[in-house]
């Protein structure tokens, strides 16, 4: 038995390999008022057990001590080891290791319970100390119980714990351990996999998900994974040899099939890269129709399961016009819901507005929270005309927040039926709607399957996902007059239809006082902070040679990306085949919590929108902030959010029509303060024009009666 004190030491966890994570650790809180010889029976009988117990090496004791003094307690723990040599010829000097516990501080404590597996009870323990420590979470068992727990239980009980308070790191180094036991157990590597994705440890984590799927080979929904977020992190031919692997072990899974002949990268190399899967993915589209078969319940029921699964998202981030193959990808996902739905296709005939009925409208979404896709649709509902219309919301997600409060609030009837698409279904149809409309249609899959049904007799979609459906239920396109082109019905199946100004009446952000320095993110002070902030796949490589221009010209220029790693690599040769390094250059942050988020956009100085698809949610955002846009609208809509939002202000000094102009422009910002500046105040005294716009709303309600009435005669 060996006695160390941590007491007065804030860095004991740190240097004391007694708390390390290969140890099982005990703690017990005694009684110090009772009499001492109740403490030496208490402290005897702990002893005694812990001595024997196999794993005794393994095992320290935690003794909190109180208000006693260090020489007190030992004089008491070496009375104990001599009574037992002396009574039952029993050696305590090879046992556990015994450690004293005083004066520790809260935050010191805080850190002790992500090391302890259990608290061993005494028949008399001091209750003032438990009651004020924070150690509920600590499991508690008398000696005689801790006895019968094995060390793995203990250990995989820490390690559960600590994944629940999301401490990643400390459950990795239990699980670790667990495995070192050969103790291998599905779910522990599930954990330790997610404890490796959320410390963002990417390797660690394929490499665990890659084992899974080597030892557990039947269970699907690790392949499932691994496939998805191989593409997700940029690995995209891993995910390819994966699916094919998949496919073979699960011939009759949809899912997989969809993952196979519809795989596209998150982001590209090259614009040749961007048509060679582009074809692949149009021949594979034809391969998969071809292949599926929906005669049997079994091929009707996993053909729904697949589209309810996974969607073609990443298709229109290729830039150019997918109404074709959203057509045949809209009419295939139809297909399948009117076999497994026939109830629900039918062409539902208008409903006839009876004399002072209100027109009934419903928007469902998965996202009815504080997300970029449907934050706008909060407008329409604050601001609509409650005397013509009774609102109906659905939420079909499960993340509520102070934006959900905020629907239910703007919705004369709320309906939260989260992950139950037969539910959602038969609520709307029983609502008997008038006009049912999806904010986006494209990046939850089983929003995408309620749309391919016909729950309503007016379908409509808007542009929480800028892109057209291909589905023959969704009857109209609620765009923006600003946004789009001339030609732009071309890139529809729905009817567009053209709202006034943005089309959105987008809330006012609040934009809270700056309190935070370049410092603080560790942002050089002197530079010209050029802030990149979109999503890795709006970055697309025939514009990379755009950057290393803009630092040709402005030597103090830095790139901050949020989100850029997984492009790294092609702005290192972007840079260099100009003879800059990219690392003089481009930062990258971790994507921070929303209020730094705002920080970071108040101490940036422009802001770079994206080609192709520009920024919606982010270029409001900034805007909001002050912070000068520097945009070039594209061919479709979703590349011409940011020139629209300039558009209504009425600042069109940065908006370029080519990439020569946007470079032009993001050089003359970096260099003249005066103009930057002068850009910034604009911004500032034009919002009013931007946010919580009405007119919107009065055109979008101004369509729904005369699609209504237009029903109504038919």
């Amino acid at each position: 038995m060996i006695v160390n004190k941590l007491a007065d030491q804030p860095e004991f966890i740190d240097d004391s390999l007694i708390l390390s994570s290969e140890n099982i650790n005990l703690i017990i809180f005694p009684d110090w008022t009772q009499p001492e010889e109740l403490l030496l029976l208490d402290f005897e009988r702990v002893i005694k057990s812990l001595v024997y117990h196999p794993a005794s090496q393994q095992i320290t004791l935690l003794v909190e001590t109180g208000n006693l003094r260090e020489n007190e307690v030992s004089l008491l723990l070496s009375g104990v080891a001599m009574n037992l040599l002396m009574t039952e010829n029993l050696d305590v000097s090879h046992g556990c290791e015994i450690s004293l516990l005083g004066n520790l501080d809260r935050r010191e404590w805080e850190v002790l319970v992500d090391y302890l597996h259990c608290r061993v009870t005494f028949l008399h323990e001091n209750q003032a100390v438990l009651l004020n420590l924070p150690i509920e979470y600590v499991p508690a068992c008398t000696i005689d119980d801790f006895s019968n727990i094995s060390l793995e239980l203990l250990i995989l009980n820490l390690g559960q714990r600590l994944f629940q308070q999301g401490k990643w790191q400390q459950a990795i180094a239990q699980y670790k351990r667990l495995l070192s036991m050969q103790l291998n157990n599905l779910s522990i590597y599930d954990q330790l996999s997610q404890c490796y994705r959320n410390s963002n440890l990417i390797d660690e984590y394929f490499h665990t998900l890659k084992t899974i799927v080597e030892l557990y080979p039947a269970e699907a929904r690790f392949h499932f994974s691994l496939i998805i977020d191989l593409r997700r992190y940029g690995r995209f031919e891993a995910s390819i040899e994966f699916s094919e692997k998949a496919c073979q072990l699960f011939p009759d899974d949809y899912s997989f099939k969809i993952l196979k002949y519809l795989a596209i990268p998150t982001i590209y190399n090259s614009l040749e890269e961007i048509n060679f899967y582009r074809c692949n993915f149009a021949q594979g589209l034809e391969n998969l129709i071809e292949q599926t078969s929906l005669v049997t319940p079994q091929e009707k029921s996993l053909a729904l399961a697949g589209i309810g699964r996974i969607t073609n998202f990443y298709l229109s981030y290729q830039a150019q016009n997918d109404i074709d193959l959203q057509r045949k990808y809209g009419h295939l996902v139809h297909e399948i819901m009117a076999v497994n739905f026939p109830e629900w296709v039918k062409l539902l005939p208008p409903s006839r507005i009876e004399h002072q009925r209100k027109i009934r409208v419903g928007y469902i979404s998965h996202y009815l929270h504080a997300y970029s896709g449907t934050l706008w649709l909060t407008g329409w509902l604050k601001y609509g005309d409650r005397q013509d219309f009774a609102i109906y919301c659905y939420y079909t997600g499960n993340n509520p927040d102070a934006v959900t409060e905020q629907f239910r609030e703007y919705s004369d009837t709320f309906h939260h039926i989260p992950y139950n698409l037969p539910a959602v279904c038969q609520q709307i149809v029983a609502d008997q709607l008038d006009i049912l409309v999806f904010p986006e249609i494209g990046m939850d899959p089983p929003t995408m399957q309620i749309a391919a049904l016909k729950l309503a007799p007016i379908q409509c979609t808007a542009w929480g996902h800028p892109v057209t459906t291909g589905l023959p239920t969704v009857d109209y396109f609620l765009s923006s007059e600003l946004m789009e082109p001339e030609n732009a019905q071309s890139h529809y199946s729905e009817k567009l239809i053209f709202l006034p100004n943005i089309g959105v009446a987008y809330p006012q952000p609040y934009i809270p006082p700056l309190c935070k320095t370049r410092g603080d993110f560790q942002l050089p002070e002197d530079a010209i902070i050029y802030l990149c902030c979109q999503a890795p796949c709006k970055y697309l490589p025939q514009y990379d040679f755009i950057l290393p221009e803009i630092a040709r010209l402005v030597p103090q220029a830095k790139f901050l990306f949020l989100r850029g790693e997984l492009f790294q690599q092609r702005l290192e040769r972007a840079f260099s085949s100009v003879g800059l390094n990219s690392e003089d250059y481009c930062l990258f942050l971790s994507i921070p919590e929303r209020f730094d988020y705002l920080m970071i956009n108040l101490l940036s100085d422009v802001y770079l929108d994206t080609f192709d698809w520009s920024g919606g949610n982010t270029s409001l955002e900034a805007i909001a902030c002050n912070l000068p846009l520097v945009t070039c609208p594209g061919e479709f809509m979703r590349g011409r959010h940011s020139y629209s939002f300039l558009k209504m202000l009425g600042l069109t000094d940065t908006i370029a029509y080519n990439p020569t102009e946007y470079i032009a422009i993001a050089v003359k910002l970096g260099l003249d303060a005066s103009w930057r500046n002068h850009i910034s105040a604009q911004m500032h005294q034009k919002q009013h024009l931007l946010f919580d716009d009405r007119t919107c709303v009065r055109g979008l309600e101004a369509f729904y009666r005369q699609v209504v009435k237009l029903g109504d005669q038919n």
